[in-house]
């Protein structure tokens, strides 16, 4: 049987957000831990450099599967938000945003809102890595933001790691479930240094992540940042 996620308390003036990060591989974690009433997900699943023991192919199948996975986790009342960078392997460009939206498609999630977000300023030449990334929100259930966001985040943010979701994109993650929706816990099941899980705590949102590497975990539970905008 699956554990639950403890409920996380309204928060208020006097309460400090809470933050546990697990040491454990996130798929697995993920079937063993049922999510509270209140649960979304923030994330950068893995690209094909970082499990080279896939293959691309089988790759290519498990982050569809990944992505399939946490929509069907998360609550009724929780969004999925995936933050994917495209790349080239092998000379061929390989489009992550779209990846999610077949994900979506496949478990038959709505898609909420669709944004890109600048990793480096337009007009840069890449030969690598696309220099933006993919904000992509989707649920079962349709959360459509009162006050609609940018679609087009021009920088984001100081990075932890050359792999991590800026911090700008973060806020503007946390700024729309503290706003639009029920969320008082955020999920990263991929969480590397941490970045999502510290920016929740800064919105004043409990933060859970799971991370295969002990060294990031050790990283993720300490990160701090700071609350401005700047």
């Amino acid at each position: 049987m699956a554990r639950s996620l403890p409920p996380s308390p309204l928060p208020s003036l006097a309460a400090v957000p809470s933050r546990l990060v697990v040491h454990a591989e996130a798929l697995g974690w993920l079937d063993s831990t049922a999510p509270a009433p209140g649960t979304s997900v923030v994330t950068s699943l893995p690209d094909v450099s970082e499990i080279p023991e896939l293959g691309f192919d089988g790759w290519r199948a498990w982050f569809i599967d990944a992505a399939r996975r946490i929509l069907r986790w998360i609550p009724d009342d929780g969004v999925a938000i995936f933050f994917q960078s495209d790349i080239r392997y092998r000379g061929v460009w390989v489009d992550k945003g779209y990846l999610v939206l077949r994900a979506a498609e496949d478990e038959e999630a709505l898609l909420v809102w669709h944004k890109i977000v600048c990793r480096k300023p337009a007009g840069t030449i890449s030969h690598g890595r696309a220099t933006y990334s993919h904000m992509i929100c989707a649920s079962r259930t349709l959360h459509p933001p009162r006050r609609p966001g940018p679609d087009v985040l021009a920088d984001t943010g100081v990075m932890t790691w050359k792999k991590a979701m800026g911090v700008n994109a973060c806020r503007l993650a946390c700024r729309y479930l503290q706003d639009e929706t029920a969320t008082r816990v955020v999920v990263d099941p991929f969480c590397g240094h941490g970045t999502a899980l510290a920016v929740a705590n800064s919105f004043g949102l409990d933060a859970v992540g799971v991370e295969l590497s002990a060294k990031r975990c050790r990283v993720a539970r300490n990160l701090t940042l700071p609350l401005d905008d700047g």
